[in-house]
């Protein structure tokens, strides 16, 4: 167990357990305070892997909230209400904080009650920051659910319905006989251990629970039905000028990403993070969340964050994107799918860091993103280089922290005759189509795994992958790698929660095209004009294939043929080989 010290805060009636990372004497007066909060069906105990990291900057205190652990249970339900609760939590901040305010991380329902405390009149004066994990506030979530309904299109029906069957629990958790039966029943920590490792893979090594596990359990299930029918009925939110922190957990298994769509209507200083983590990120990804808070809270503290840009890019002005707090590479980034490709996800809030051979061409691009009211930066990058690769990713980590999405676009074309092509024009394209594909994603995956917490992976393949062609061979052959590595290495991170993509368009009109080497060809320029004008007049413009690599990342797709020629030779080449080797005795430029 963590180096935890008890002592007694006197709550709202009841005598609360609270407790000190290291005896109060070790630590050092001026730092900041940090108040640990726990949820359901935990202690403090949650905290024994965050604690520490967090110790080796500020204060850290946590409390067993009412109900749980050491702390009093009292029998009525009504006596586990929110507003009791909320007042508990102030007695704590000021018991351990008296001449100061304090940064509240909290999970769960310790996240929920926070809420309530950061709403309520004069919490600004007490609370200097607020992390939520995983716990809504109840009245945001109401009036989520209520407009939803209210406005029933298609997407809101779906995100309201997706939301009620993952809270298909909190029903049976109203059922006072059944539900304290079952926890009675199975509430044991081995069993409980075994559920968050198959849920999300927690490992078994992480899951720290104090010896009242199964009493908190069912003491604990007087938070749902004190609170939830109440508050989603009649819902009455309040504003907070606290600055607050949103955790967004894609894998949430209770709580669903569009709940927190309309926070920022409510809080006032609000930044978000959003992972492909699971519901028990102090658990699983302790590492991770202790890293996240320092820098929220160093950033509220000295104006700055620890790591530059992580938390700024991470703050909501209005109605945020999807993609709001996450950083995206793209090589190639300069023209063609890699400029769209960054207004794309520039236009979903993500910061945006952009790679290009001409960089001049990534600054342009760049600008056109800060236009979008984005962080973005340009770097030169030869993706030919594995070494300059592995700097560029450092570089990355370095000056703006792990990256979240990596789009590897670089990428040229070569043509014609494989016997006719040289040495050095085969060298140049597989250095650039394959081997800086697979130095990219195994320069940044890396990173993803080391941070575990998830991330995505989309590298550039082709429909000539699956396509083979008389005139493309050594072409098909590189995105054919791209392909084969993409579907592999999917394979190879699906347990680190990183999805790999591979995009493989058709005729898309860009200037690779225009750029491309037509090997033993008679006369080069003339067949390039040919073969470019043949794919202007297709007119398969590179943002549309932008909006297909953002839906594969949205969806976790494996492979995605973009255009309809690129749909029709995925499947000709699975079902029917040989009408694709038939078609591949077609010269490029008839």
């Amino acid at each position: 167990m963590a180096d935890w010290h008890r002592f007694n805060v006197r709550g709202d009636g009841v005598e609360l357990a609270a407790f000190s990372y290291g005896l109060p004497g070790e630590t050092t007066p001026g730092k900041p305070v940090v108040l640990l909060v726990h949820g359901w069906p935990d202690s403090h105990h949650l905290w024994d892997l965050v604690a520490p990291q967090l110790a080796e900057h500020y204060r850290v205190y946590a409390y067993d909230t009412r109900g749980f652990g050491e702390s009093d249970r009292p029998a009525q339900v009504a006596a586990y209400r929110l507003d009791t609760l909320a007042a508990d939590m102030f007695a704590v901040a000021r018991a351990v904080n008296s001449a100061g305010k304090t940064h509240i991380v909290a999970h769960d329902w310790g996240s929920v009650q926070a809420w309530e405390t950061v709403t309520t009149e004069g919490a600004d004066d007490a609370i200097a920051s607020f992390t939520s994990v995983s716990g809504p506030n109840l009245d945001f979530l109401g009036e989520w659910a209520r407009g939803k309904l209210a406005n029933p299109t298609p997407s809101n029906i779906a995100q309201a319905l997706s939301q009620v069957a993952s809270s298909a629990y909190t029903a049976f958790f109203q059922v006072p006989v059944a539900s304290d039966a079952f926890f009675r029943a199975f509430g044991s920590d081995k069993v409980w251990t075994e559920f968050l490792h198959f849920i999300e893979g927690t490992p078994r090594e992480n899951a720290t629970f104090g010896p009242t596990l199964r009493d908190d359990m069912i003491n604990g299930l007087k938070l749902y039905r004190a609170n939830i029918r109440g508050k989603l009925a009649s819902p009455k939110p309040r504003p907070t000028r606290v600055p607050v922190l949103e955790i967004v957990n894609d894998h949430d298994i209770a709580l669903r990403p569009a709940i927190y769509e309309r926070t920022h209507t409510h809080a006032a200083n609000l930044w978000r993070k959003r992972t492909t983590t699971g519901h028990w990120l102090p658990y699983t990804n302790p590492d991770y969340l202790a890293t996240t808070a320092i820098e929220f809270i160093d950033a509220i503290e000295n104006g700055a964050s620890g790591t530059p840009n992580t938390i700024d890019r991470a703050h909501v002005t209005g109605p945020a994107g999807d993609l709001i707090g996450k950083l995206a590479v793209v090589t190639g980034a300069g023209s063609g799918i890699g400029r769209e490709t960054a207004y794309a996800l520039a236009d979903l809030g993500a910061e945006v860091v952009l790679a290009d051979i001409d960089l001049a061409a990534a600054e342009a691009t760049a600008t056109d993103c800060k236009g979008k009211g984005v962080l973005a930066t340009a770097y030169r990058l030869d993706v030919s280089n594995t070494g300059a690769v592995t700097e560029f990713a450092d570089q990355v980590r370095n000056l703006h922290g792990v990256a979240d999405i990596v789009v590897n676009n670089a990428g040229i074309a070569l043509a014609g005759s494989a016997l006719a092509a040289t040495d050095e024009q085969v060298d140049r394209l597989f250095d650039i189509n394959l081997r800086g594909v697979i130095s990219g994603s195994r320069a940044f995956g890396r990173q993803m795994v080391e941070r575990g917490a998830g991330g995505h992976i989309v590298n550039l393949a082709s429909a000539a992958a699956f396509t083979p062609s008389r005139d493309l061979g050594l072409y098909s052959s590189s995105k054919a790698g791209v392909l084969m590595f993409s579907e592999s290495l999917r394979a190879e991170l699906a347990e680190h929660k990183i999805g790999v993509t591979a995009i493989c368009p058709g005729i898309v009109h860009t200037n690779i095209t225009s750029n491309a080497q037509f090997a033993g060809a008679a006369d080069e320029d003339a067949t390039r004009e040919k073969v470019d004008g043949f794919y202007a007049k297709r007119n398969f413009t590179p943002d549309r294939v932008a909006a297909d690599i953002v839906a594969a990342i949205r969806k976790n797709k494996a492979v995605v043929p973009v255009t309809p020629e690129a749909e029709v030779g995925y499947r000709v080449y699975r079902f029917f080989p040989w009408a694709s080797r038939i078609g591949a005795r077609h010269k490029l430029a008839d």
